[in-house]
């Protein structure tokens, strides 16, 4: 095992044991997590399997079926970021509004 290989997969289970510990979510995101996790460190190990797999997909290297594969999850992270926003925006029109209504019933 190469240097490379030994830093990146630290990496990975650094952040997949960070995420879990810190940032608990739904099972079905730990889930993903540890899915995503465990395939870097699969690639990390057998970087072979990549081109293998690229080329029975149809992609001409290894190296290109992962950048592909990253823009995908970069897509879901900002769509799971975005819906994020949005319940919190609307839990906070819902609370400022309570508020206001509250505060007018007070006034009369």
């Amino acid at each position: 095992m190469s240097a490379i290989q030994i830093i990146l997969i630290s990496a990975f289970l650094f952040t997949a044991l960070y995420y879990f510990v810190r940032l608990r979510n739904r099972i079905a995101d730990v889930l993903l997590l540890f899915i995503l996790a465990a395939g870097a460190v699969i690639f990390i190990l057998f970087p072979d399997w990549t081109n293998f797999i690229a080329q029975k997909l149809g992609v001409g290297r290894g190296a290109d079926l992962v950048f592909y594969i990253c823009i995908v999850l970069f897509c879901f992270v900002i769509l799971k970021l975005y819906s994020r926003m949005r319940r919190l925006e609307q839990q906070i029109t819902e609370i400022i509004r309570k508020e206001t209504i509250e505060k007018a019933e007070v006034k009369e």
